[in-house]
């Protein structure tokens, strides 16, 4: 299981980065957790190297509960814990527990 320096064997397929990851959910929507639990869902307008973001109709949710919407919105990146991807029909938000 030999490999080049730099490159990373994952059994078959390509390998992605979290930097691939992160280019490939521009314009999408997604959710990014604070560090102080707050939750803030709209679409990925653009990110930078310090992980800053920037959004496109944000809704602020603390504690699953809507408080804000704001349009526009910028997170300083240091306060971010993580940015995940929204699913387009989740069970929970349909009420379906199938």
């Amino acid at each position: 299981m030999s490999t080049a320096a730099g490159e990373k064997s994952s059994g078959g397929g390509s390998v992605k980065t979290p930097a691939d990851f992160l280019k490939s959910i521009r314009g999408r929507p997604v959710v990014v957790k604070l560090n102080s639990g707050v939750d803030y869902r709209g679409i990925l307008a653009c990110l930078d190297g310090y992980m800053n973001i920037a959004m496109e109709q944000t809704e602020e949710y603390v504690n699953g509960q809507l408080k804000n919407k704001y349009g526009d919105a910028f997170i300083r990146g240091n306060n971010v814990l993580y940015i995940s991807t929204t699913k387009k029909s989740s069970p929970e938000v349909s009420g379906n527990s199938t």
